[in-house]
């Protein structure tokens, strides 16, 4: 038996004073309701009525049963239209992981107008270069740049990022020519640590022939930003995504080293737990950065 039915019936047995009330109140046969406010005193170890043939009256601890049943319940129902609830509104608090590069540079803004469109939510950023347990962490949307292995959550893909080769003005004139991926080997190179196979570039030309080069790595981090900022300060060459290293190259603090080959582009997904009931604030969140970067990478 179910003991929140039975606590239920209780209630009701309690409220109308008798088991052939509440049987003909609740479509059940008085033998029905006995049997279960039978199993509910033996579940509890007390009686919760005195029985006579005409009427039944609660005890003392039926009384404070009555009290904490009723509250029990009322809460409960309270929750449960709470948290359903959720499941069709944007509202609550939104957990989300993303990359360190890319929490200012592009999410900072798609974040904002969707907060805008929806007051009633609010948003906590976990800034991590690390991949994490979405359920330990209590994360509701992580932002990965990966090959996605297989998992028990779901996602949603966004973008691909096209990594670009860039070192500084400075560096360049002060090295040895650069005109084909194998002469990477003769310079320093930035690695981003958290890559697969950090020290093994891949490179992919125009006609999407690829290269593998074991570079010599002369620093390395598991910080997209801080490579960036070794690249500008003519520490070696780095491979980092084409919206990271725009305005650099604009500015002419880096330039584009092997112009006609790009490394390997990572797709960029947003990823989340396999549950079937995800609330709206999760799924209409997804939405929006599907539908944003769509727009904003469109060719």
């Amino acid at each position: 038996m179910d003991k929140y039915d039975c606590q239920r019936l209780f209630i009701r047995v309690a409220q109308l004073g008798s088991f052939t009330a509440a049987a003909e109140n609740l479509n059940l046969t008085q033998s029905a309701v006995s049997k279960r406010i039978a199993w509910l005193e033996h579940r509890i170890g007390f009686s919760l009525f005195h029985r006579n043939s005409r009427q039944v009256n609660l005890t003392s601890q039926g009384k404070e049963y009555l009290s904490y049943c009723d509250k029990l319940l009322d809460e409960m129902s309270y929750t449960e239209a709470r948290l359903k609830g959720e499941l069709n509104q944007v509202s609550g608090e939104l957990t989300l992981s993303v990359p360190s590069a890319m929490a200012t540079i592009l999410l900072a803004k798609p974040i904002n107008q969707f907060m805008q469109l929806h007051p009633n939510l609010s948003i906590n950023v976990s800034v991590n270069d690390r991949l994490v347990d979405l359920i330990e962490t209590n994360i509701d949307i992580a932002v990965r740049v990966s090959h996605l292995a297989d998992s028990n959550y779901k996602a949603r893909f966004l973008f691909n990022n096209r990594a670009l080769l860039v070192a500084s003005p400075e560096y360049l004139t002060q090295q040895a020519e650069l005109n084909m991926p194998a002469d990477l080997t003769q310079h320093r190179c930035l690695n981003y640590s958290l890559s697969a196979q950090a020290n093994t570039w891949q490179l992919t030309d125009n006609h999407q022939q690829v290269s593998k080069v074991n570079v010599n790595s002369a620093f390395s981090s598991d910080s997209a930003e801080m490579l960036l900022a070794m690249a500008k300060m003519g520490q070696g060459i780095t491979a980092l995504p084409s919206w990271m290293v725009e305005p650099a190259l604009a500015n002419q603090e880096l330039q584009q080293v092997l112009p006609a080959y790009s490394a390997a582009n990572l797709p960029m997904y947003a990823v989340y737990k396999a549950s079937e009931y995800q609330p709206q604030r999760v799924r209409a969140f997804i939405d929006y950065l599907v539908a944003y970067f769509a727009d904003k990478f469109a060719d």
